[in-house]
């Protein structure tokens, strides 16, 4: 293989390849349970920032709202797999939290409810998610 000469030592094509494809930062890989707490925190502080300003930022809050309500599809999606693991029952109950925020986001939207519900039920979700620590 040809060498390079790089400003002092002697480096080969190989070298140069393996510094190029190197990783720059060492990386964890997080469990399920870990990301799905980042998504519901990352959406419920989205949604708790934006319903806070939602008289001066309405499509900021509308688009809060479907984010929120674009998870809670994604979840119900997954609990209503048959190869869901979770136990039957909490499957039940996510599912029935899922119908309960399209449900809801609709009375939001219309002006009839506010989102402290969607809110909450998020943030109980997060504490669920991750035990111990404050949502």
């Amino acid at each position: 293989m040809k060498n390079f000469v790089l400003e002092g030592p002697i480096v080969n094509a190989s070298q140069l390849a393996r510094a190029a494809y190197a990783p720059k930062k060492a990386f964890t890989l997080k469990s399920d349970r870990a990301v799905e707490a980042q998504i519901v925190g990352q959406v419920t502080a989205r949604l708790r920032s934006a319903a806070q300003s939602a008289d001066t930022d309405f499509p900021t809050f509308v688009q809060a709202l479907q984010d929120n309500r674009r998870m809670w599809l994604i979840l119900a999606s997954d609990v209503a797999d048959s190869d869901n693991g979770l136990a039957k029952e909490l499957r039940a109950q996510i599912f029935y939290l899922a119908e309960f925020t399209q449900q809801h986001t609709g009375k939001v939207l219309r002006n009839r409810a506010s989102a402290d519900a969607l809110i909450e039920i998020n943030t109980a979700v997060l504490r669920g998610l991750n035990p111990g620590k404050a949502a």
